[in-house]
């Protein structure tokens, strides 16, 4: 069975050697995440040729996401590392300190006592440690220790709520996003935007980065701050897809909102013809342990069921102690949850509206390919939009991306359901069809005799505008 949902795996120390990386692609990483929070320019360039090395041996394109560091809110650094904090205590967070001990310590977002008032319920190392404000006055946040533990060097700070002021691009992002460039990175994730101007912003700096390239990456927005929620919609217009990023979002908005939040999420980025990836400790338990745990295994497929187009590792891959089994893992959960899916594809169209010819097209392959009952839909594609369409809806039909585009088949490994295949364009529509069934056929995606669905642009040979729609029996021209 081909499996529809997609894995997007951070690398780092653990798997970044040749024997590693192999593994985890022939395993079934589709998308390799360089997290940007770590390591130093030429760390991640150096990965991302290993990756492209490593996947053309594979005989595969796998997409590349360059993952912002954001204006991540931290605490400086200890004096001896780390301390103890109890409950009651009274400690300061000082933007003018230097290094840290029991009574205070720095910060690295020098605004922060700008954007509290008394009251507030600061949240720092994931929300382990709670601090309530007592007053600000100047650097100084003075607050009292609700629920205490260690704190160690540059553990993160969250308010309660959100509402803290950080713009979401930084002058680290913006040198980021020209080394990011510099490696043609299909995907550019924008950590902590509040709305849509963040996202115009990230994708104009990364469209003239890329310009000398001729080379404009997708934008993922991920989903983190509380701010976010009510500028879902804008923020889905202005990306091409969303990170449901639920580390931070879970601290900012509590816990057990985020489950509710995931499938809004999710929904909401379908119903706009945009792409979905669901993160933060899917495999958490195997940085350390080599099986998940069966509340991890549910966590996956519950995703899936959700309708995310891809599944994300973390630690568990960049520097957990199994980085391959992680993805096996995972890839197992996709498919044997994708195997329970109810599809009911005509429920989906019956309040869909469209006025452009080629998503009409699209919408007419999949309602033709499963009253058909047909073997595949190829959509002969030049940027990959056909694709994408009918990869907004549950079919158990695969669907084939057929493209001369590089660029295009390493960003359609994301897309839910789509495989991409190399096929070279012509302007002769019977040599390109016939070349489309020939190629299906040498993958074994399909038996002399099968129909399959098929979708171009006339005339052949150029970009945008699918226009045309054939039914064909393998064998016949």
């Amino acid at each position: 069975m081909q499996r529809a949902t997609k894995i997007v795996a951070t690398i780092g120390p653990a798997s970044s050697d040749v024997d590693t990386l192999t593994r985890m692609i022939r395993a079934g990483v589709d998308v390799v995440r360089l997290n940007f929070s770590h390591g130093k320019a030429q760390d991640h360039i150096d990965r991302a040729t290993l990756v492209r090395q490593v996947a053309a041996s594979c005989g595969r394109e796998v997409a590349i996401m360059a993952d912002l560091q954001g204006p991540k809110i931290r605490v400086g650094k200890f004096e001896h590392g780390k301390i103890q904090l109890h409950n009651g205590a009274k400690f300061i967070l000082d933007a003018a300190c230097e290094l840290g001990n029991e009574r205070h310590v720095g910060l690295d977002y020098k605004e922060l006592p700008r954007d509290l008032k008394v009251a507030d319920v600061l949240l720092l190392n994931d929300g382990l440690i709670v601090l309530v404000v007592d007053k600000v006055v100047g650097s100084q946040i003075h607050t009292t220790v609700r629920s205490g533990g260690e704190l160690s060097n540059n553990k993160g700070i969250n308010r309660q709520g959100g509402g803290l002021s950080a713009r979401a691009l930084t002058a680290k992002d913006m040198e980021d996003i020209k080394t990011a460039m510099s490696f043609q990175a299909d995907y550019i994730a924008v950590s902590f935007p509040k709305n849509a101007t963040d996202m115009i912003m990230a994708r104009q700096l990364a469209n003239i980065a890329g310009e000398e390239y001729q080379h404009k990456p997708l934008m993922i927005a991920k989903i983190e701050r509380a701010e976010a929620i009510p500028a879902l919609q804008e923020i889905l217009d202005a990306s091409d897809g969303i990170m449901v990023a639920r580390g931070d979002l879970a601290v900012e908005v509590g816990n057990p909102a985020v489950p509710a939040l995931q499938k809004r999420m999710i929904r909401m980025a379908r119903a706009s013809n945009k792409l979905t990836i669901t993160a933060t400790q899917m495999m958490e338990s195997m940085i350390v342990n080599a099986v998940p745990t069966r509340a991890e295994v549910s966590d996956v497929a519950n995703a899936v069921l959700d309708g995310t187009d891809a599944v994300m590792t973390s630690a568990e891959t960049a520097s957990g102690k199994y980085p391959v089994e992680t993805v096996e893992a995972m890839a197992a959960i996709c498919i044997e949850a994708e195997k329970s899916e109810d599809f009911r594809l005509d429920a989906d169209f019956l309040n869909v509206t469209f006025t452009r010819i080629d998503q009409s097209i699209a919408y007419g392959a999949l309602f033709t390919a499963y009253h058909l009952r047909v073997k595949a839909i190829a959509a002969l594609t030049e940027s990959g939009s056909t694709a994408l369409w009918m990869s907004r809806h549950n079919i158990d039909i695969p669907i084939f991306a057929m493209t001369p585009s590089i660029g295009t088949q390493r960003k359609a490994s994301l897309y839910r359901n789509v495989s991409t295949l190399e096929l070279a364009q012509s302007t002769d529509r019977e040599v390109v069809l016939k070349a489309a069934q020939d190629l299906l056929l040498a993958k074994g995606v399909v038996q002399k005799g099968d129909m399959i669905v098929v979708t171009w642009g006339e005339p052949m040979g150029q970009v945008g505008g699918t226009n045309a729609l054939k039914i064909m029996k393998i064998g016949e021209h």
